[in-house]
């Protein structure tokens, strides 16, 4: 579909269509999908993210965390490179504030920042997706521009990417750009999805 305003517009109304108790339980599903998935097992270094606008929600995962062995980030906007993220460890009870989209984030400091290469993992969530894992963000293109080095590498076996949606988000066909990072797989309530 080449009316991309048109169909995230139709994606967000589909997915603020599903209604609390049902997406909270397809919430739980996709959750334990994810945690049985190899690349989460082997992973001890994970970016999440605070779900919003009715998206996925992570927390439960990064609240099992301390008996995992495996450390959370979340991701911020850059304050200097524009259109980027940072990644930065958080746990529960750690102060979050607000950005400029109105999204939970935790303060970045020294301490707390891991280059995103450094990263095992990165849960991403989506908009829309397709069968063959073509993927449709909320277009401000922060994953893209940040993860971009995938795309300059013949083999990029770090961070492994993927990403998180409700099985109604999924749509036929996809067009892939130039800058789309490719994930290596997405995770539904109904469905894991793999290249």
């Amino acid at each position: 579909m080449s009316d991309l305003p048109t169909l995230r517009k139709q994606l967000k109304q589909a997915r603020a269509a599903i209604d609390a108790d049902s997406r909270m339980h397809a919430s739980c599903r996709i959750i334990r999908r994810l945690e049985r998935h190899p690349r989460y097992l082997k992973a001890r270094r994970i970016a999440v993210y605070i779900g919003s606008n009715h998206e996925v929600d992570t927390m439960p995962l990064v609240h099992r965390a301390p008996d995992l062995d495996k450390t959370f980030y979340l991701p911020v906007l850059h304050p200097f490179r524009h259109g980027r993220l940072l990644f930065c460890r958080w746990a529960p009870g750690h102060s979050l504030k607000r950005n400029r989209f109105g999204i939970l984030e935790p303060i970045p400091s020294r301490d707390n920042i891991l280059p995103v290469q450094h990263l095992d993992l990165v849960v991403m969530p989506l908009l829309g997706f397709d069968r063959t894992l073509n993927r449709l963000g909320m277009g401000g293109g922060f994953y893209d521009r940040s993860l971009a080095f995938r795309n300059r590498r013949t083999i990029a076996t770090r961070p492994a990417l993927l990403g998180l949606a409700f099985e109604v988000q999924r749509v036929d066909h996809l067009e892939k750009q130039p800058w789309d990072i490719n994930v290596d797989a997405i995770i539904t309530e109904a469905n894991v999805y793999e290249r």
